[in-house]
């Protein structure tokens, strides 16, 4: 029977990431002290290498966009269904049901 894969939190992959960034270590102490692969480790180096001037960007990020165009579309279509509810009783009141 095969091992279950492990599920990492997003925060152990950035604290582990951020350990590898600043140097202290080497990726190989890291990779033992974590009990991770030395190539995970280094991928997460990269990433939050890559991914870090995005938290000194001013406006809105993207996810943020997105989902306010979400809301915007969930909102448009409850108006939609609310108007088509309101058709519906007055026909049915029409129709004596």
């Amino acid at each position: 029977m095969r091992a279950k894969r492990r599920r990492l939190e997003a925060g152990f992959k950035a604290k582990v990431g951020l350990e590898a960034l600043k140097g202290i270590k080497t990726v190989a102490q890291i990779a033992r002290e974590y009990q991770v692969h030395p190539n995970q480790v280094s991928q997460w180096k990269g990433e939050v290498s890559q991914r870090l001037p995005e938290v000194f960007e001013t406006g809105p990020t993207v996810q943020i966009q997105e989902s306010e165009k979400e809301i915007e579309r969930l909102e448009r279509k409850v108006g939609q269904l609310t108007m088509e509810l309101d058709w519906l009783k007055k026909k049915s009141r029409q129709l004596g049901l």
